[in-house]
């Protein structure tokens, strides 16, 4: 029997393979480190069946890769989880062939592109079936666009577009993965003139919760492509995506750091950053930060923005450039040795992200950052914090190219400047988890409210920077939410992807 290899002591207990004509199923338990999980009856039909047809591409507990696969390749130390079975389609067929057989069994699965989803489950599964995307790394460089299998990184296209001077709209750090940015929307330096990652997807081809492999575009099943711009993993999994690119040879890079002193005038900077709205804007963008060490209590601005073209220092960042610096280095270079400096480490610590949205004002900004800091040295006995103050920007520019494209997307934000304000905190023990997530969730509700009532509060939620605990949806227009169900309906009518795959940012039923 294709299932009679050495099981005992893998990780399962009280096995069984059960065969008749048609159907093999595997039964029993899991041990894990946080005790024992029982494998529901679909996910050992499943299993069972994934190892008939991908035998290539399917791992169990205990066998070569597992541990690689279910925990190594998560950012997020709190993504690790125990699949049943994993399955590393090698092929969309492939990919097509498993979401049959997980309809079938109506086995629970999660998908994985990259694994930089911290929200725990949404890219990982216990007890379930573990669709893995990382064999999907085709990357076909074409004039004007570039297609890019799910199983790519960012810091994979941009090192295939440098020998052509082109770059795409991905992700701001090197490890975080293609197809997760692009479905939820996609901060990159250069939103303020080409939109987000969203934005500039050209075409999808995408597998079904009925196993159908479908090709999606602007022209063809149209109200599904305006559902991927932001929908995130609520209709399929993707399987190619074709990427518009830009001619950009050279970048202009700027690393200023400041201290405390400084800190409201670097706040001031961000909310200037903005409120910049040209008709045709330079492309340019950033990364800013403030950290805390709560022991030493030294906090640390800092901005890494990119230009495109030649610029030094670069024009675009002149409010950040006027302010004294502890540390300011600029440099022309290209997408991909910039990119390549900023990795994101895994498997170092538990992350928490929880943020809010708000109208550019600098002393409401700065009373916020005033109030985590405040905030944080209460709970500086929590064992290796690493606390973050993030904001981004949302210039109303960044938004008109959705609004002037004849496309869209999910978000429907009207054209104005907005900050996204960011609590990106890392701990290392399970146990301070609960204290971690009332921590961040206290805090960012109450600041909000004051937000409220000075009337600078939107209820706009990214989801690549939300705690799990964030409804993105509920800061869409209430029209977008209800056209979204619609398309699942017709997409999706079984509810694969609402019902058997429950991990992420979902509508809901």
């Amino acid at each position: 029997m294709f299932l009679s290899l050495a099981l005992a002591g893998i990780g399962f207990s009280g096995l069984a393979c059960a065969s008749t004509n048609s159907t093999l199923t595997l039964t029993g338990s899991l041990t894990t480190s946080s005790g024992v999980l029982e494998i529901p009856k679909g996910a050992s039909c499943a299993c069972a069946k994934l190892a008939h047809a991908i035998p290539q591409g399917f791992i169990l507990p205990g066998s070569q890769n597992y541990t690689t696969q279910a925990t190594d390749s998560y950012w997020d130390i709190r993504a690790d989880l125990s699949p049943a079975c994993i399955v590393i389609p090698s092929t969309a067929s492939q990919v097509s062939q498993a979401v049959r057989i997980i309809g079938t069994c109506q086995a629970k699965f999660a998908v994985r592109g990259g694994g930089h989803m911290n929200y725990p489950g949404a890219n990982n599964i216990d007890a379930g079936v573990l669709i893995a995307l990382s064999k999907l790394e085709t990357i076909d460089v074409k004039s004007g666009s570039v297609d890019v299998g799910p199983g790519n990184n960012w810091y994979d296209v941009y090192s295939a577009l440098e020998p052509y001077g082109r770059v795409c709209i991905g992700g701001r750090m090197k490890t975080i993965g293609v197809p997760g940015l692009s479905l939820i929307g996609g901060f990159h330096y250069f939103n303020n003139k080409y939109g987000y990652a969203m934005d500039n997807v050209i075409s999808y081809d995408i597998v079904l919760g009925n196993g159908t492999l479908i090709t999606v575009t602007r022209n063809a099943h149209s109200d599904l492509f305006w559902a991927l711009k932001g929908g995130a993993n609520n209709y399929g999994i993707v399987t190619r995506f074709e990427l518009r690119t830009f001619e950009v040879p050279k970048v202009s890079t700027t690393i200023q750091v400041f201290n405390e002193t400084f800190i409201p005038d670097f706040l001031s900077a961000v909310c200037e950053a903005a409120k910049l709205d040209y008709q045709d804007p330079i492309a340019a963008g950033m990364i800013a930060t403030i950290t805390y060490n709560a022991t030493t209590k030294i906090p640390q601005g800092s901005v890494l923005g990119v230009q495109a073209g030649v610029s030094i220092p670069p024009s675009q960042f002149t409010n950040f450039t006027n302010i004294p610096a502890i540390e300011r280095i600029n440099n022309i270079t290209t997408m991909k040795p910039w990119a390549d400096t900023l990795d994101s480490p895994k498997q170092t610590m538990r992350v928490q992200f929880s943020h809010k949205t708000m109208k550019p004002d600098a002393k409401v900004l700065y009373s916020i950052y005033k109030a985590w800091k405040d905030s944080v040295d209460k709970i500086a006995d929590i064992k290796g914090l690493y606390p973050t103050f993030v904001t981004n920007v949302i210039s109303p520019s960044s938004i008109r190219v959705a609004r002037t494209n004849g496309v869209g997307n999910v978000w429907g934000l009207e054209e104005e400047p907005l900050i996204i304000w960011q609590f990106s905190t890392g701990w290392d023990l399970a146990q301070d988890d609960l204290r971690m997530e009332a921590w961040s969730r206290q805090l960012t509700e109450h600041l909000h409210s004051i937000n409220k009532e000075l009337g600078i509060a939107s209820e706009f939620i990214y989801m690549g920077d939300a705690g799990e605990w964030q409804d993105p949806y509920a800061g869409f227009p209430s029209e977008n939410v209800d056209r979204m169900r619609n398309v699942r309906s017709v997409y999706d009518p079984a509810g694969v992807f609402s019902i058997l795959s429950w991990g992420g940012f979902k509508l809901g039923l």
